[in-house]
């Protein structure tokens, strides 16, 4: 598997993430400053964002994860690219709860609220945790890609 990562800033929760992601043998690219580089117009959330989910939806990767020092931003800007679902999430239940109902496939994560600990949760429940295939789920998803379609 392959996981797009983006972040406008280089932060210890970046490390954590990109060696976690490796750790579990997960190919990764990431979009953003190094950790020994000054901040440019390059790495201004939207742009890195826009870089991470292009990956996706040109099968470059089959996910991303997409940081900025609230994450709603990150988040916003995912989700206006036609066929990502991003979730901003906080916590392990609300990442389970993203994968399985809403199929998202892009995780967006808070720099500035994500405790390491927290974040291990919350990588754990994302990966551990399936999209789910019944038939009024799989409806609420249709309805997403109608939305995404009048645009």
């Amino acid at each position: 598997m392959h996981i797009a990562v983006s972040s406008d800033e280089h932060t210890e929760l970046v490390d954590f993430v990109l060696k976690t992601l490796q750790q579990r043998g997960y190919e990764t690219s990431y979009f953003g400053p190094q950790a020994d580089t000054e901040s440019s117009d390059a790495t201004d959330w939207p742009v890195v964002t826009v870089q991470a989910v292009e990956r996706v939806i040109q099968g470059e990767a089959d996910e991303a994860i997409v940081m900025c020092w609230t994450g709603t931003g990150a988040s916003l800007a995912a989700n206006k690219v036609n066929g990502i679902r991003a979730a901003l999430v906080h916590d392990a239940e609300t990442a389970r709860g993203a994968r399985k109902w809403n199929h998202a496939n892009v995780l967006a994560l808070s720099l500035r609220a994500t405790p390491l600990p927290i974040a291990d949760e919350i990588l754990n429940a994302w990966f551990e945790t399936p999209f789910t295939d019944d038939e009024w789920n799989l409806k609420q998803i249709a309805r997403i890609r109608e939305i995404e379609a009048r645009q």
